[in-house]
């Protein structure tokens, strides 16, 4: 059994999260829960069951929801590319998503979302220059804004800026991914419309266990 443990600090609110995984042959078990599973006592709130084929399926059941949610992913060959396909659909909600990804090589990616029935569309490119250096453009046909992102690997840290046109908000992240040590990532968010220009500090820090 494998867990993974995660912790989030923001300005505003302190969370942490757990998932339980188990193979069980080509498929894996794996049950989720939030810091809101433990408060107050043990209770099944934000308690998520699921079963999942990598590269293949995932199938999501939200306890407290009773909400099922399917993802089905598929790659195939457009004019010798790989294309990767993606399905998502949520009963609790009645939400359905595609999502397509088309690699022309190690470098270039262009990709779409789609959400059935709302008329957002979302379609991005990527670039990644010398495999450190990534800058990403998206255009979000729903806010009719565009996105722009630019990342950097230096080792094992990735230094990341966004930012998004439609509410004027800036982020810097900071991420590192270590076997040792495990994951974390800081960011700050600050929206420059806004007079009082105070940013949001967020840092995440997860570990892997072998049970």
């Amino acid at each position: 059994m494998k867990a993974s443990l995660k912790g989030r600090y923001a300005n505003e609110k302190n969370t942490a999260a757990a998932t339980f995984s188990v193979n069980a042959g080509d498929v894996k078990l794996r049950a989720s829960i939030t810091d809101a599973t433990l408060v107050d006592g043990p209770s099944l709130s934000d308690l998520t069951l699921a079963v999942e084929k990598p590269g293949s399926f995932t199938i999501d059941y939200d306890v407290p929801k009773k909400g099922f949610r399917f993802q089905f992913m598929n790659t195939v060959r457009v004019a010798e590319f790989p294309l990767k396909l993606t399905y998502i659909h949520s009963r609790g909600d009645n939400r359905t998503v595609f999502d397509g990804a088309l690699m022309f090589d190690s470098a270039n990616k262009v990709s779409a979302n789609y959400t059935l029935g709302t008329g957002n569309c979302k379609l991005k490119y990527s670039y990644v220059h010398d495999e450190v250096t990534t800058f990403e453009q998206c255009y979000d046909w729903g806010k009719n804004a565009w996105d722009f992102a630019v990342s950097r690997r230096v080792y094992e840290d990735v230094f990341k800026a966004t930012y998004q046109t439609w509410n004027s908000d800036l982020a810097l992240e900071w991420s590192r991914n270590s076997k040792l040590n495990g994951t974390f990532k800081i960011s700050a968010h600050m929206n420059l419309g806004e007079e009082t220009k105070i940013p949001k500090i967020i840092a995440e820090s997860s570990w892997d266990l072998e049970i």
